[in-house]
């Protein structure tokens, strides 16, 4: 016996169904395994129920809820089966495409969560587990601000907007099972029920700490380039206030001075100096300013800052001292390294005034192109990497973005200028490296340089410059040009009393009219390189065209590789960084003169 049901989910009518075994339903893919427990069933005289894929008239597949109860007799005896089946066909292809939308949601690499609003977790992909290392069994049921927010500060803010507006976006702290901090870019949306009652909220999270980082990085380097330009624009100016009183202090103290003049002279000249040096040294961070290069021994390096460290640092400061290669070679500028390592060295020696472990560490990595996406302008490739570590009081987090920046120092005053680590960042990036930094407050501070290896070349052993005498002239005339009145001034009475004549004109026009009236005269031509009017450049092509062989020493107070180059693509050999001292002037003016064109 069967009903219009059945006939309308088989497609089979009642006269071709009636007296035929069930069979005639199946097809290729009926689950063979079913159909024996319920014949198994049917034999033992009992009820079951299943789920079966039977196929229709046309071929059609359709899934069935089969429910199977034998009917007995008043005796009790089974006298036929009764079986009541359900088309569920629609409802097993919903809960496949759950399933494999599941899957999907699973391989997202976003962190998809579903929480209602009492913040209650009802749903946790893979990508989640991935991101905050929580199983979705540890998150269900667990309140979300309580499993990934250490602080509610911008949690219930962006809350308000979410109810407001029915979906918020932005940036926002995380924190994973073992409390590391990551950063995630959020978008929230409102879920509502079908009344349009607030009734869950779905978050998708994007791991974005790794870009973060990529983003301070740059931001940094813009940063330190920013500031870079305003120090290269000044340093011109300071310079040339400088440049008149180093020389005059020169001239002074050759004149003659005894007792208290000697003194203030001395006060003048350390003062001069200082001011000179700070302004290398803003250059040296702004510009990269190149030194000597030359192919060193690492070891070398090592020993002699071993040496000053066991020598200079107090007894309670444990030095210890590892390489994990004697052979290391680096293409490198001796006195700059040796002030990025000794500035490393005594930033750890002032972090641990109560004693402690200071540890210098070198090895040779390789380096991938990951880190080129990091630090741009590294090349892959083998490094040496120094290590100066310390156990001292550390750097709190919110200073660490600032420590690489000019004038920042946390020291007492005149105990720091802040431009340690912003010139070793300088030294080290114009070197083709990079530094990293880590900071643990009570517990140390680790600063890691990376220096591109050198596989081979002739290791050049240094020399000390000894000191010489001021040359003096022997009459000759120089044409000194210059802008700044103070400058020729001082310039002109220093010349004079080492036995020069000086002719001086504030700008290249001015200097051209007194070289084409005075050409067999001029000697040499000692001229700035920034002027108005006329600027240096343009004086010496207009001087070399009234006479090639004339000798000229070009003078900025841009003391960067940039002037230097200027100066040589116009045939100019000598070149002088303001502020010089009167002894480099008179040197490097004679050594041009005894120069054959």
């Amino acid at each position: 016996l069967v009903n219009r049901a059945f006939e309308r989910i088989t497609g089979y009518q009642a006269d071709e169904a009636i007296g035929r075994k069930a069979s005639f339903l199946r097809g290729p893919k009926t689950n063979l395994s079913v159909v024996a427990e319920l014949d198994l069933a049917v034999a033992e005289r009992r009820p079951i129920r299943r789920q079966l894929l039977n196929y229709k008239k046309d071929g059609t597949e359709v899934w069935l809820d089969i429910d199977i109860v034998p009917v007995l007799d008043p005796s009790g005896e089974c006298t036929h089966f009764a079986a009541t089946e359900r088309d569920i066909t629609e409802e097993r292809k919903s809960a496949a495409r759950i399933v494999e939308q599941a899957a999907f949601l699973d391989k997202a690499r976003d962190a998809i969560v579903v929480r209602d609003l009492d913040q209650r977790i009802r749903y946790w992909n893979k990508g989640a587990e991935r991101l905050y290392g929580w199983t979705e069994s540890e998150a269900l049921d667990r309140s979300a601000s309580d499993l990934i927010y250490s602080s509610l500060d911008k949690f219930s803010p962006a809350m308000e907007t979410l109810m407001e507006k029915g979906g918020w976006r932005g940036e926002i702290e995380h924190f994973t099972k073992t409390g590391k901090p990551v950063m995630v870019e959020a978008r929230w949306t409102l879920l509502r029920d079908p009344k349009g009652a607030p009734k869950s909220v779905l978050c998708i999270n994007t791991d974005i700490t790794e870009r973060k980082k990529i983003e301070n990085h740059l931001l940094r380097a813009q940063r330190i380039e920013s500031i870079g330009t305003l120090a290269g624009g000044i340093a011109h100016d300071l310079n040339n206030l400088l440049a008149p009183i180093i020389m005059g202090v020169d001239l002074l103290k050759h004149f003659g001075l005894e007792g208290a003049s000697r003194k203030v002279v001395d006060d003048i000249e350390r003062s001069a100096k200082r001011g000179s040096s700070l302004v290398k040294q803003v250059l040296s961070f702004a510009r990269g300013v190149e030194g000597a290069r030359q192919v060193l021994r690492v070891r070398e390096i090592i020993d002699e800052l071993e040496s000053i460290i066991r020598n200079t640092f107090p007894k309670d400061i444990e030095l210890v001292v590892r390489m994990s290669n004697e052979e290391l070679l680096i293409h490198a500028d001796p006195t700059q390294l040796d002030q990025v390592l000794l500035n490393l060295c005594l930033n750890s020696r002032d972090a641990m005034p109560k004693g402690g472990r200071l540890s210098v560490l070198v090895d040779q990595v390789i380096l991938d192109e990951n880190h080129e996406l990091i630090h741009p302008g590294v090349v892959p490739g083998p490094y040496v990497c120094f290590e100066v570590a310390d156990t001292g009081c550390g750097i709190p987090p919110e200073n660490m973005e600032k420590i690489f920046d000019p004038f920042f120092t946390t020291k007492e005053l005149a105990k720091g200028t802040g431009l340690g680590l912003a010139i070793t960042m300088g030294i080290v990036r114009s070197h083709g490296g990079y530094l990293n930094a880590y900071s643990e407050l009570n517990r140390g501070t680790s600063f890691k340089v990376y220096l591109p290896a050198e596989s081979r070349g002739k290791v050049t052993e240094t020399k000390k410059i000894e000191a010489v005498d001021w040359p003096r002239g022997n009459g000759e005339w120089i044409l000194v040009v210059d802008d700044e009145i103070p400058i020729l001034t001082v310039t002109q009475q220093t010349l004079n009393a080492f036995g020069y004549q000086v002719m001086t004109a504030e700008h290249g026009a001015q200097a051209i009219g007194l070289f084409a009236a005075n050409r067999d005269k001029i000697a040499l031509v000692l001229t700035d390189m920034m002027m108005p009017v006329m600027d240096g450049p343009a004086t010496i092509l207009a001087l070399r065209e009234i006479d090639p062989e004339i000798k000229i020493v070009a003078a900025s107070g841009l003391s960067t590789s940039d002037s230097r180059a200027t100066s040589g693509h116009l045939g100019t050999r000598h070149f002088l960084a303001k502020p010089y001292t009167t002894g480099t002037m008179l040197s490097t003016i004679k050594t041009a003169l005894l120069e054959d064109v």
